[in-house]
């Protein structure tokens, strides 16, 4: 099997694997905003309140950017796209909104943490978009998965 295929059979499984994460995340974030949040945000002061609606907001796009992404990829797998148009700068990740690391501090824990999975999935899934491009992001991992690849 060569270097390519095992690339791309790796590439698939990570897409498949971060969309799985993602749905899940989702529907946390979702159950959590919508309904289980609701004491929570409801004993906040009034402008952190505000500011709790702007991160549900900012972990909603993340998420949306990500789910978006991961199903282009999905796509031009599946032969429905081809690679050329999903590097087309509609269907690259984007910038993910930012935030503040003191605002977030001021929020319930669940809140945080919510926050916290929705910028790390974000910065794992910018990494496979940055390497679409060949502008691969230093990791670890994809030097051991290298080494792997050639030694196959």
């Amino acid at each position: 099997m060569g270097t390519e295929q095992v690339s791309s059979r790796l590439h698939r499984r990570l897409v498949d694997a971060l969309y799985v994460e993602a749905m899940v995340l989702a529907d946390e974030a979702r159950a959590y905003f919508d309904e289980g949040g609701r004491e929570d945000r409801e004993a906040l002061e009034p402008m952190t309140r505000v500011a709790y609606s702007c991160e549900s907001l900012k972990v909603t796009t993340r998420l949306m950017h990500v789910i978006a992404w991961l199903l282009t990829q999905r796509a031009v797998d599946a032969g429905e796209m081809s690679r050329s148009d999903a590097l087309d700068p509609s269907r690259r990740l984007g910038t993910p909104p930012h935030s503040d690391p003191e605002v977030i501090a001021t929020m319930p824990p669940q809140t945080r943490a919510l926050v916290a999975a929705s910028i790390d999935l974000f910065r794992r899934t910018a990494r496979l978009d940055a390497d679409q491009l060949g502008t691969p992001i230093d990791s670890p991992a994809r030097a051991i998965l290298e080494r792997l690849a050639v030694s196959i």
